[in-house]
């Protein structure tokens, strides 16, 4: 199998979804990807300032794409042979934050804004921001996905059934989400890295960061008929639910979740909700993105069978 790498440049940045973009590079189901990758604010430097009224893109990086400057994404990848109704497994095997990230504060719960700059040591995993706070890094990728099948620009804000800025802190490195495939190729971008993030990202921001490395390997999976995205991760099985209301993302992951169980355990799905009442958690994603999101967490190994 192949391996490509994908530098943030003019040609390869863009900040939207959409399915008329075309591909920056077509691999093999099987082949690996390694990106580099900008914040989500296009910066090519930390900031050296407050900005006050949130973080209003910098836009330092260029792009010939044009449309709409959202998230600063990477892509679009083709797989060969991806059409609708396939998913997309995308195994996450290597994340590298950068050097420096950035984390801001406001809105109403609160007085005033802030802004936490925060060097980051990749290696150690510790970031320390101006004040001398430091905190353990556990680095994942806000927006993985593809466009959804109707024609035009999309925005990379709310996540979608097809993925997107998803925003979930479970998708570390050992993880592999899977996708469902909208339009023929998938279409696959990534960008908005994270080096750390709680449940909710409640300030509208993580510790907002260029990623040095993202390396993703890509297969087509015709075997999976997905409605919404779902991911094997260490914590365990995971399935997702974006809606306005939290109730119904709510039901849209645990829906999703009797599926799994279902399929992975030959269980009726009334058994299944029996047992997702014992050993399935309910987590808030994120809050802030237009949409929100819920996922529903299956531990590994949480049902044993004799």
């Amino acid at each position: 199998m192949a391996t490509y790498v994908i530098e943030p440049d003019e040609q390869t940045l863009h900040g939207f979804f959409s399915p008329e973009l075309p591909p920056i590079l077509t691999i093999e189901s099987g082949d690996t990807v390694r990106f580099r990758t900008l914040d989500a604010d296009w910066g090519l430097e930390p900031f050296t300032e407050f900005l006050p009224s949130g973080p209003a893109p910098r836009r330092q990086a260029t792009t010939k794409v044009g449309g709409p400057m959202g998230h600063a994404l990477c892509g679009p990848v083709a797989i060969r042979g991806a059409e609708p109704g396939m998913a997309l497994a995308v195994r996450i095997d290597g994340l590298r934050p950068g050097a420096w990230g950035w984390t801001w504060a406001g809105g109403e719960l609160v007085e005033g804004e802030v802004m936490h700059f925060w060097e980051l040591d990749g290696q150690a995993l510790r970031g320390r921001n101006q004040h001398g706070h430091t905190v353990l890094l556990r680095p994942f990728m806000g927006v993985m996905g593809m466009p959804p099948a109707e024609p035009g620009q999309h925005s990379t804000t709310p996540p979608r059934a097809t993925g997107g800025n998803i925003d979930c802190k479970e998708l570390v490195a050992g993880s592999t989400l899977y996708l469902p495939v909208a339009v023929p190729g998938g279409l696959f971008s990534v960008g908005d890295g994270h080096a750390l993030q709680g449940d909710g990202e409640v300030s509208r921001t993580a510790i907002e960061c260029p990623m040095d490395e993202v390396t993703l390997t890509f297969e087509l999976r015709d075997d999976l008929c997905l409605a919404t995205p779902r991911a094997r991760t260490p914590a365990g099985w995971l399935t997702f639910g974006f809606a306005e209301d939290l109730d119904v993302a709510t039901q849209i992951a645990l829906d999703a979740m009797l599926d799994l169980m279902a399929g992975q355990y030959g269980l009726a799905r009334v058994d299944a909700l029996a047992l997702a009442s014992l050993v399935v958690d309910l987590r808030v994603t994120q809050i802030v993105n237009q949409v929100r999101g819920i996922h529903a967490l299956l531990p590994h190994g949480a049902i044993q069978f004799d």
